[in-house]
């Protein structure tokens, strides 16, 4: 009965509850630690995922025999093909971008045999892979995906004996280019350890991220950088650079000549950017809204502050651009007139055709991730680079890994590549609500999505907006960011640019064989489809930087002396590029 009794009253019953609750916790963190050692082992995908996916595409193909029987076929097709291959003709072709079978070599025997029997196996295998009918999309596309990335391995470009531009330099060079390889491969090995301490030819501050300016604002999140101005006279609108932070800002401000912000600056803009800091494990805690609050709106302030009575023009770049849609929403929703215009650089707001990137947003895949993340604090930027890579494998690993290890070459370093390499990372807190909220279930471009608590409307976004897309951009596909046109109905100038998600906006005057496309919504115009704005968009040559100067001198209304730098308030703290750019 006492034991009854204490069960009754609820004391032990509270007891027992709390002990289950803490045993799922103690649970939950060792989980959490396997998932971030699994991670290291898988390349941050999730075993799950990839093993519920197979299991998916193989048992409806095991139940549709028919399907089966056709693919059998199929395969006695390029079987058969095989002879005629081996004869000289030509069976099957390379994909248009398809790169590693560029050299003349390829197309003599035996190498046209080696390259078109491979072609014949992923061509065939490409085909296995869709359906049978019945197999869940996302799974579908994960096989795919995985197929490609393992017949990727197998490809005979990767293997000296079978590759003649590598036999080719073995005969050439006399066996010096393996040699150079090796050498290239024990560099790389030390880099990766963290044991070449040298800082390479291009260095922050000295040749990078060189624009004159002073930091005149700094808190636990960002640092404000103003730009000193040229010309005697600026638009009374400042503009503010809102970069991604999974990025570091200079991406705006390579070197001088190619340098977005220098170009500003040189034609008459007061130009203030944000640089975020790189966080580690004890900004775990941060949300999306606090580099809303802290970020962009904590920016605007300050530049009211340094600029007052003037409007704003703000300028967003890849999830930059995504935060500044959202703080661009809520300012509308709140009455908030300090925006004059708002650009926006590959930057999506609506994510349900956000290319390959969906792959890694499963649901088992994000919940994998976040262990990862709770265990880290942070998604470390080598993860990240990892699913980059491996969405364009071709590219961005095995050429590379042939070029430098089998041929023995290297690229020549260059201030994107010394961009590309100073990574950061992604507080988890953050990155979680980023990629559930926003990827996983659409919530901005639905209306569901939350600034201080009160949901947001993109629609409620009343200034004018210039929105860039490039043709080859594998992160922010053109055709998703172009879904702002649905989303909001104020004036909207959209352009397609040659290029991918850097090189596309990094694109001066002057660059060789660039091209873009460019077409003005104005409220109550019916809207345009990606095919029918392509096919109705005005087609110009050259860099689309001079087209965006026009048009921010267009919604400017007019000239002023330029602003000191800084304020009473706020004085200069130090000078540009700052301290939070150079975090590692």
């Amino acid at each position: 009965m006492g034991a009854l009794e204490k069960s009754e009253n609820g004391v032990d019953l509270a007891k027992s509850s709390a002990e289950r609750r803490a045993r799922r916790r103690s649970a939950s963190v060792y989980d959490g630690l396997l998932h971030a050692a699994q991670s290291k082992a898988f390349g941050g995908l999730s075993p799950i995922t990839q093993g519920l996916a197979l299991l998916d595409w193989g048992l409806h193909l095991a139940n549709a025999p028919f399907r089966r029987a056709e693919l059998g076929v199929e395969a006695a097709r390029g079987a058969a093909g095989m002879f005629d291959a081996a004869r000289g003709l030509t069976v099957v072709e390379p994909r248009p971008d398809d790169h590693r079978f560029q050299d003349p070599a390829w197309n003599l025997p035996p190498f046209s045999f080696y390259k078109q029997a491979f072609l014949s196996v992923e061509q065939w295998w490409a085909d296995a892979t869709q359906g049978p009918a019945g197999v869940d999309a996302e799974d579908q596309r994960v096989v795919a995906f995985h197929m490609r990335q393992a017949l990727d391995m197998l490809s005979p470009s990767n293997f000296w004996w079978l590759n003649p531009e590598v036999l080719a330099a073995l005969r050439d060079t006399g066996g010096a280019n393996l040699l150079h390889g090796a050498a290239n491969y024990l560099s790389d090995l030390r880099a990766a350890l963290g044991v070449d301490s040298g800082q390479g030819e291009f260095v922050v501050g000295r040749n990078l991220a060189i624009t004159p300016g002073s930091v005149v604002y700094r808190n636990e999140l960002i640092e404000l950088i103003q730009y000193t101005p040229t010309t005697p006279e600026v638009a009374r609108e400042p503009v503010l650079i809102v970069p991604a932070w999974i990025m570091k800002y200079y991406i705006l401000d390579l070197r001088p000549d190619n340098s977005l912000i220098r170009y500003l600056v040189d034609r008459g803009h007061t130009v203030f950017a944000i640089s975020w800091r790189n966080p580690g494990a004890e900004l775990r805690g941060l949300t999306l809204d606090d580099y809303r609050s802290k970020g962009v709106m904590a920016a605007l302030d300050l530049v009211g502050d340094i600029c007052p009575g003037e409007k704003v023009q703000a300028a967003g770049y890849c999830l930059g651009g995504t935060l500044l849609a959202i703080a661009a929403a809520a300012m509308g929703r709140d009455g908030d007139g300090r925006l004059a215009s708002v650009t926006l650089f590959c930057a999506q707001t609506d994510f349900t055709e956000a290319g390959e990137l969906q792959l890694f947003i499963t649901a088992d895949q994000l919940a994998f991730l976040d262990d990862v993340m709770r265990a880290q604090g942070f998604l470390d930027s080598s993860q990240m680079a990892g699913a980059f890579q491996l969405l364009r494998s071709n590219d961005l690993f095995w050429s590379r890994l042939i070029k430098s290890y089998l041929l023995g070459k290297r690229d020549h370093s260059n201030d994107m590549m010394a961009w590309n390499a100073d990574a950061t990372r992604m507080p988890a807190n953050m990155h979680s609500e980023y990629l559930h909220r926003l990827f996983q279930r659409n919530e901005l471009a639905e209306g569901r999505f939350t600034a201080q608590g009160r949901p947001i409307a993109l629609n409620d976004i009343r200034c004018p907006l210039f929105v860039l897309g490039t043709e080859a951009d594998h992160i922010a596909p053109w055709r998703s960011v172009h879904k702002l046109h649905v989303l909001t109905d104020c004036e909207l100038t959209f352009v397609l640019t040659s290029g991918g998600h850097n090189a596309g906006v990094v694109s001066p005057p002057g660059h060789p064989h660039r091209h873009y496309a460019i077409r003005r919504r104005t409220p109550g115009d019916p809207f345009l489809g990606p095919a029918d704005w392509l096919a109705q968009a005005e087609q110009r040559d050259g860099s689309w930087w001079p087209a965006w100067i026009d048009w921010l001198n267009a919604h400017s209304v007019g000239k002023t002396a330029p602003p000191g730098i800084g304020s009473e308030r706020h004085r200069a703290i130090e000078p540009a590029p700052g301290r939070y750019v150079l975090q590692k």
